[in-house]
């Protein structure tokens, strides 16, 4: 059995070519084979956002304080809130991130397959975001 403290993995900056704003990534477990899941605390700042990108055995989001949003391909953008829980299913072009007014915090639970657990896309332009979620405040 291992158990990983508090603090005792260091805070990563989310890189720009997957990130737009600023967002912290606070990695909790990466364990080694044969597990294939990872998990990690993620921040986005208000306005901050992921690219669109797939997860090829799909992600679980628990969010844990905030309210931000996401979008599948094709769909409209959903606010979401502490509490929520989001399943993606695998190979499901998506993205996720804080409202332009509030910040979110979420627990990212993802499996990987031949060594990937994420395919990271383009970003997601400002005029996507500015839509937001119809009728859907935070």
């Amino acid at each position: 059995m291992e158990i990983k403290r508090p603090g005792s993995q260091p805070s990563i900056k989310g890189p720009a070519e997957w990130f737009t704003g600023i967002v912290r990534i606070d990695p909790l477990n990466a364990p080694p084979p044969p597990s294939r899941t990872s998990c990690a605390s993620v921040t986005f700042e208000p306005g901050a956002r992921s690219n669109w990108h797939t997860h090829p055995l799909g992600q679980t989001l628990l969010v844990t304080a905030g309210c931000g949003w996401t979008q599948c391909e094709g769909g409209p953008i959903v606010a979401f809130r502490a509490g929520d829980v989001i399943w993606c299913p695998p190979g499901h072009k998506h993205w996720h991130g804080a409202s332009p007014t509030t910040s979110v915090t979420h627990i990212a639970i993802q499996e990987a397959l031949d060594g990937r657990n994420v395919e990271w896309l383009e970003p997601v332009t400002d005029e996507q975001y500015r839509v937001g979620p119809a009728g859907q405040a935070c």
